[in-house]
């Protein structure tokens, strides 16, 4: 199986194009297989496309987690998907239209210096209410801001929000060390109100174009940066007047750009090729 890794700030993929899956190929287990850092490939996410119009530039677009499970979205994932396909010369405009679990989200090249790439991608209108989101404590909210949930005995306000997966946002003025937020990560991503278990993001608000963000994702665990994440902490930060509409995005390797714009949200940040291989696994 041909893949190629690429990374967004260190938030790595398996590339593979559909056509290069045998169809008996059961895939959940090769996904973990591969992501495994020891003795597959190793990464955070796996993922499949399919040019469908090289002249338009529509691609078929889908995710795995490390542990083979199948969320709706990637922002990461969207722009090392377009670097990829830019690198390759597989389609033809600069803007590109994917196809994902989650609607269509349109991507835009913006530069491009032979491996590294930096893109802006379009993530849709955040969802609010508790049953977009979804967020079930048996009653139904308009928007999750602020809630007290409890989590071994302590109470952390979050807002939560889905920009096609779900997401939890916590805000602190020191982060916890990072022993402690590992563990309110496995907590809040596994706790019942969310039945589609949640993404969760660690704040830090700098000034009001700033935050600093710490990133647990569902199914696969502390990341270094995740570009829906980033997406999520913006707008939860706007959400509760914390920042302004455009929000620079501090991650572990560095920045994302979001902007909340006639209630649609856009990311831009850079994405690079890592190497191409073959793995004899299917």
């Amino acid at each position: 199986m041909k893949f190629t890794k690429v990374h967004s700030l260190g938030n790595d993929f398996l590339i593979v194009e559909k056509k290069e899956i045998p169809p008996e190929c059961d895939f959940p287990p090769v996904v973990r297989a591969l992501c495994e850092r020891h003795t597959g490939v190793g990464a955070d996410g796996f993922l499949v496309i399919d040019v469908q119009d090289a002249d338009k530039g529509v691609v078929d677009f889908c995710i795995f987690n490390a542990d083979g499970t199948e969320p709706e979205i990637s922002g990461n994932g969207l722009r090392c998907a377009a670097a990829y396909l830019h690198y390759k010369q597989a389609v033809k405009p600069s803007r590109l239209i994917f196809k994902t679990h989650a609607g269509e989200r349109e991507s835009l090249l913006q530069e491009k210096n032979d491996r590294s790439f930096r893109i802006r991608i379009e993530m849709g209108t955040p969802l609010l209410s508790s049953e977009d989101i979804p967020f079930d404590d048996g009653s139904e909210h308009e928007k999750v801001i602020d809630y007290p949930l409890s989590i071994n005995q302590k109470i952390y306000r979050i807002t939560a929000l889905s920009l096609g997966n779900p997401h939890c946002a916590i805000f602190f003025d020191r982060f916890p060390s990072r022993i402690e937020w590992h563990q309110i990560g496995r907590e809040i991503e596994l706790h019942p109100f969310f039945p589609k278990k949640t993404n969760i993001e660690f704040i830090r608000i700098l000034n009001r174009k700033e935050i600093e963000v710490l990133f647990w994702e569902r199914g696969v665990g502390e990341t270094l940066s995740s570009g829906s994440g980033s997406c999520a902490a913006a707008v939860a930060a706007i959400l509760k007047d914390l920042t302004g509409r455009e929000v620079t995005v501090r991650t572990s390797m560095g920045e994302l750009m979001v902007e909340w714009k006639q209630n649609v949200v856009y990311q831009t940040g850079p994405a690079e090729i890592v190497f191409t291989g073959d793995f004899p696994l299917c």
